[in-house]
């Protein structure tokens, strides 16, 4: 139905901004510290805090530290958080084995947070770059990635992480066929309840290069990702993605990077009405906590105004980087 508004002065929209009682009755959209995934960077070692110079503020963290992390998480409402492994050099090989390694940094991690947090939800990213000799996703021979043995390898990598614990499984690769293959190996291996948080949208985008200092792998990826993710002027694809992914056993899906995506939240969540969420990425994080230390922006401000954007796009909920300086935040505004 059509409705036409009544004309000036009946109508004043300023009626409903004249004070913050007003302006918070009538908002549409709100951030709480429960929409937050925080990504946190890890690494092997004792009582390791080690700064990520591409992304002021982050740090890598030993296991020790990480229980710190998680503690401050719970503390401040953030109900999850996800894992993103700093592998030494001498463990990437072109076979990736690492990756599926029982006792690896990632499974390890996983096992001390849910024996020392059990309410805490713990994601985990499902590609293969932190493992891999020549940073991609995949498995490469002959300088193609190759996709269906890839899938074999993330399904061990999966089931490894859902027996350390995981709560939620996130592949962020792009091959093809990952979600039903991971979907019917937990279904067969008896995590039934193991949620997949799907990357369905993910963008071969200029925004990860922090992430990848983060990671160790900005001097050993070999090309680009460009034959697996997604090319930044498609719209109509990231709906088939998503609606593959849906189909093949998704719970979730996740749209990256995020502000410059917005478009594709708002479509995801009009179009398939299933949980939706963004990363907020490295190179977005970065770009607001330089222009902020330059002076240039306000950065609290800039901050909350982003992760509400995503709300209003129809995210539910936002992997950020942010977490807990927002979550801060919020708490002090209740």
């Amino acid at each position: 139905m059509q409705f036409e508004q009544a004309a000036f002065p009946i109508n004043r929209f300023r009626r409903l901004r004249r004070s913050e009682a007003l302006r918070d009755l009538v908002g549409e959209n709100r951030l709480s510290s429960a929409d937050f995934i925080w990504p946190l960077f890890i690494r092997d070692g004792q009582g390791i805090e080690e700064p990520i110079h591409s992304m002021p503020g982050v740090n890598r963290l030993s296991v020790d530290r990480l229980m710190f992390a998680a503690e401050r998480a719970m503390l401040l409402g953030i109900r999850a958080i996800c894992l993103f492994p700093y592998t030494d050099n001498a463990l990437k090989t072109p076979e990736c084995a690492e990756a599926w390694n029982p006792e690896n940094l990632t499974n390890r991690a996983i096992r001390s947070l849910k024996l020392k947090f059990p309410d805490l939800a713990v994601m985990t990213d499902v590609a293969l770059d932190p493992y891999n000799s020549f940073g991609h996703d995949g498995l490469v021979v002959d300088g193609k990635v190759l996709n269906d043995e890839t899938v074999a390898a993330l399904v061990r990598m999966t089931l490894a992480q859902a027996d350390a614990g995981a709560d939620i499984i996130g592949p962020s690769d792009m091959m093809d066929g990952r979600i039903l293959a991971m979907r019917t190996a937990l279904e067969d291996a008896g995590h039934k309840e193991v949620v997949i948080l799907s990357y369905a949208a993910k963008y071969a985008s200029g925004f990860y290069g922090p992430f990848r200092d983060a990671v160790g792998a900005s001097g050993v990826l070999v090309g680009d990702k460009k034959t697996y993710q997604m090319n930044p002027a498609n719209q109509n694809e990231a709906m088939r993605l998503i609606a593959r992914d849906l189909r093949e056993g998704a719970d979730m899906v996740m749209v990256k990077p995020g502000m410059p995506y917005l478009d594709i939240c708002r479509l995801a969540k009009d179009n398939f009405c299933v949980p939706t969420f963004a990363y907020q990425v490295s190179g977005e994080y970065a770009m607001i906590k330089a222009a902020a230390q330059n002076g240039w922006i306000d950065g609290e401000k800039v901050m909350m105004e982003s992760l509400l954007c995503f709300k209003r796009a129809g995210c539910d909920g936002i992997l950020t980087y942010f977490a807990p300086q927002a979550a801060a935040i919020l708490a002090e505004m209740r």
